[in-house]
């Protein structure tokens, strides 16, 4: 049985074969079990050396909302570098990797009329139930993710589609998208023509053409904004995946790129690695307000904060939500925090930047492609199918899953476990990926969207 122990202060390794943990030393009852170099919650009983170390012997350490004091331990710059990709230069100075014609929709009502214009022109539309009846901020929220995906630089054109009684109408949506080039995004409310699918497909013939007036060009890779993203995790996703995405994250970072981290939740448990390197004072209160705010949310609803990890992970050898955030955050690499930002919200600031949202896959893929990410990175262990509006590069954390998966998986990460450093074979094929080659999600024509909602439903 091969192990690794990932921290010489770790009184557990991790067994490669199945991500499962086994202690290195007796641990008392009571005694904190340490993985990653952190806690990961405390042994509820006696537990052997050489003994498995899971939920039947390890409960989560978590709390309800902590204080938290700046201590900032900036990390030093890394060297900077520079690459190139071949993109489309967008009018507002924005680079696009794509050149796609987008339908979004006010509303779910029209929801079969995109998905028939879709069909019919090869535009890609995003289904969802939301736009009217709903309140206040669950409105507000619908309105900002769909602003973020109209803006989006890979869509050469949008056409919004629209009902005409809804709440969010497009007369209102129009106040929150603000000024935008209607060469670009069109309007089009389905009430108002006989024929709405003759009218919708014509509109689109508009968008196509405007849109192949873009060319892609050698532009620098520092207008990227990448997501970062894991999602059926197991034991192996912070050993394998999420390293090499935080080594990728650092260099695209030097390049003068920016990544995005989101799924605040599997941040409980290793924030404070992320506080620390927040570039200021300003941007640590925010993250504070970020983690101690979801943290809100969970009690609202009287759920426990720590209700996490999923079955799926649990049996990937995840065994409480500190150990599978302190692996999710790797994804974070080891750049200064620049930004936090909330739903809709785009990146303007280079670096690495967090983003409010819950762990849900959909919800945070939809989070990250609305913040402006042209792509995002992927890791998991169980494997999933899902893509997001945007290039969705999966990683697998094992070998066995990238072989049997290979029409969900781009990217096997699973050497890493044996000491192969895979950073610049990573990086090449996001730049490819960049330059238009085609990731899993879209050759499988795998594209969804899912909407953030809280409150009332009229």
């Amino acid at each position: 049985m091969k192990q690794i122990r990932i921290h010489p202060s770790d009184n557990v390794a991790v067994d490669l074969a199945t991500g499962h943990k086994v202690a290195l030393i007796d641990i008392a009852a009571g005694e904190n079990v340490i993985k990653y170099g952190f806690p990961i919650g405390h042994a509820t009983e006696f537990i052997s050396k050489g003994s498995q170390v899971h939920t039947q012997n390890l409960k989560t350490n978590l709390k309800d909302k902590l204080s938290y004091t700046y201590r900032p331990k900036l990390p030093v710059p890394k060297e900077a570098s520079d690459y190139t990709i071949n993109a489309y230069v967008r009018g507002n100075g924005e680079i696009g990797i794509r050149n796609d014609i987008w339908i979004i929709n006010t509303v779910g009502c029209v929801n079969q009329i995109a998905e028939k214009l879709s069909a019919l022109t090869g535009a890609f539309c995003f289904p969802h139930p939301y736009g009217c009846s709903q309140l206040g901020e669950d409105q507000r929220i619908t309105q900002q993710i769909l602003k973020g995906l109209v803006l989006h630089p890979n869509a050469g054109g949008v056409l919004v589609l629209g009902l005409g009684c809804e709440n969010n109408n497009i007369a209102v949506f129009r106040e929150v998208l603000g000024e935008v080039d209607e060469r670009r995004v069109r309007f089009f409310n389905v009430q108002d023509c006989e024929d709405e699918i003759k009218e919708g497909v014509r509109l689109i013939g508009e968008l196509r053409a405007y849109a192949d007036t873009f060319k892609r060009q050698r532009v620098s890779a520092a207008g990227l904004k990448v997501g970062l993203k894991c999602g059926g995790s197991d034991g192996l996703s912070g050993i394998t995946a999420n390293p090499l995405i935080g080594k990728f994250s650092d260099a695209l970072i030097a390049a003068g790129g920016s990544t995005v981290l989101t799924e605040v939740p599997e941040m409980f448990g290793a924030e404070t690695i992320l506080m620390e390197r927040c570039v200021d004072e300003g941007v640590f209160r925010k993250t504070v307000s970020l983690v101690n705010e979801f943290k809100d949310y969970f009690t609202r609803h009287g759920q426990v904060i720590y209700e996490n990890p999923s079955p799926g992970n649990k049996a990937g050898g995840i065994s409480t939500l500190e150990e599978k955030s302190l692996g999710c955050t790797q994804k974070g690499g080891t750049a200064p925090v620049v930004d936090v930002l909330t739903y809709g919200e785009r990146v303007t600031k280079n670096g690495l930047n967090l983003l409010n949202g819950p762990g849900n896959d959909m919800v945070a893929v939809t989070n990250l492609a609305a913040a402006g990410c042209q792509l995002i990175l992927f890791s998991t262990g169980r494997g999933t199918p899902l893509g997001a509006p945007v290039p969705t590069i999966k990683i697998a954390t094992n070998t066995r899953l990238a072989e049997t998966k290979r029409n969900w998986i781009d990217f096997d990460a699973g050497p890493v476990a044996e000491g192969e450093d895979l950073t610049e074979a990573l990086l090449s094929y996001v730049l490819a990926v960049a330059g238009g080659e085609a990731t899993c999600n879209e050759r499988n024509g795998y594209r969804e969207i899912a909407i953030f909602k809280e409150g009332v439903t009229l």
